[in-house]
């Protein structure tokens, strides 16, 4: 991970939640719950938010439930503090929801 990278003010972190509708801050983590007509479409996204994950170099704590993920993420690097990183994190994940059939 990049040393360069800071933790975002509060400020910050409620004008970039703003853009992003469901997801909620609790504590230090940047967090957000999808609900899904099964299992199979939410396991699948589960797979498709790993593939991004991979490409960013960045990854969220996941939780798959039967038709439900809960998604946790913060920047470990730099103490578990919400950085850039888990926003653009949390973008690619919003767009690709819409796909996995997210209720």
């Amino acid at each position: 991970m990049n040393a360069q990278v800071e933790p975002l003010s509060a400020t910050e972190v409620e004008e970039r939640l703003a853009e992003l509708p469901g997801w909620s801050v609790e504590g230090e983590q940047l967090r957000r719950h999808y609900l899904f007509h099964g299992h199979f479409p939410a396991a699948a996204m589960v797979l498709h938010i790993a593939q991004i994950q991979e490409e960013l170099g960045h990854h969220a704590d996941l939780t798959l439930g039967y038709n439900r993920i809960d998604i946790a993420v913060n920047t470990h690097s730099i103490g578990g503090r919400i950085t850039h990183l888990d926003f653009g994190l949390a973008r690619r994940i919003e767009e690709i929801a819409p796909g996995h059939g997210v209720r």
